[in-house]
């Protein structure tokens, strides 16, 4: 599931009249390079988008796509209410589940302002290997707001830097015990094992949320897990003019 629903108000002005998936990095929109590279790297061709700002703009798009002819794409439409990563999710439940088999429930989520020739399949098959129930592509850069794992790699708290603010609550973190780092935007899930969580999360919370509250929500009851690679990979969130442009500019000079 490619996540291109967002308003995208940091990448004004193009996203005044445009969705930011829509944003161009080397002559291509960033959601043809998620497709893309989920489609190449990990051999993925059932995919859901969800649309809501400028969503008619996405929905032509995906119509008439240049991309691979074998992609089978779904829209889940939040035109009338924009539902955040968590939201979003639990209301594209029943396009997900439709086309998942019982010995065959993992997806993959990518956020569309993410560009990145990360190896998607090293993040799915560490899912597997550790047959946790959400696995986190996770760096050491800079960041404000940073998730906290045990030294197994499990979840257990996040932090903002700027206000100290702390989740879940009492939990305080020990370089001792922890190491953080800063999530990717991607991430690879076992659907059959959330699904019942988001549904309950959904009907005490509301249906409107995000999913690292609703990871740390959940982390008593689930193993959510971080992946840092080991190999190098270039890695752009596009979310503002200046980081759009030194994408296309990593593109120019590669």
């Amino acid at each position: 599931m490619i996540f291109a629903a967002g308003i995208g108000s940091r990448l004004k002005p193009f996203t005044l009249h445009h969705p930011k998936a829509l944003a161009e990095v080397a002559g291509k929109p960033v959601l043809q390079h998620a497709m893309e590279h989920l489609h190449d790297n990990a051999d993925i061709s059932r995919m859901v988008v969800n649309v809501h700002h400028f969503a008619d703009q996405i929905i032509s798009f995906l119509k008439d796509p240049p991309y691979a002819d074998d992609i089978d794409v779904s829209v889940s439409d939040e035109s009338e209410r924009l539902l955040d990563t968590g939201g979003g999710l639990l209301a594209a439940l029943p396009l997900l589940e439709k086309n998942i088999g019982t010995d065959d429930d993992i997806v993959v989520l990518h956020n569309a302002d993410i560009v990145t020739d990360v190896d998607i399949l090293s993040i799915i098959n560490e899912l597997i290997t550790t047959d946790a129930d959400a696995v986190l592509l996770m760096s050491h850069r800079d960041s404000s707001r940073h998730l906290w794992f045990d030294k197994n790699s499990r979840l257990v708290g996040w932090e903002n830097v700027n206000t100290h603010s702390l989740k879940p609550y009492g939990f305080i973190p020990d370089m001792g015990l922890h190491k953080f780092g800063a999530f990717g935007g991607i991430h690879a899930i076992r659907l059959s094992r959330l699904a019942p969580h988001l549904r309950e999360y959904g009907s005490i919370y509301g249906n409107v949320f995000s999913l690292i509250p609703f990871y740390l929500a959940i982390i008593g009851n689930a193993d959510i897990r971080a992946y840092f690679p080991e190999s190098e990979y270039h890695w752009f969130d596009i979310g503002t003019p200046d980081k759009l442009a030194a994408c296309n500019k990593s593109f120019i000079t590669r």
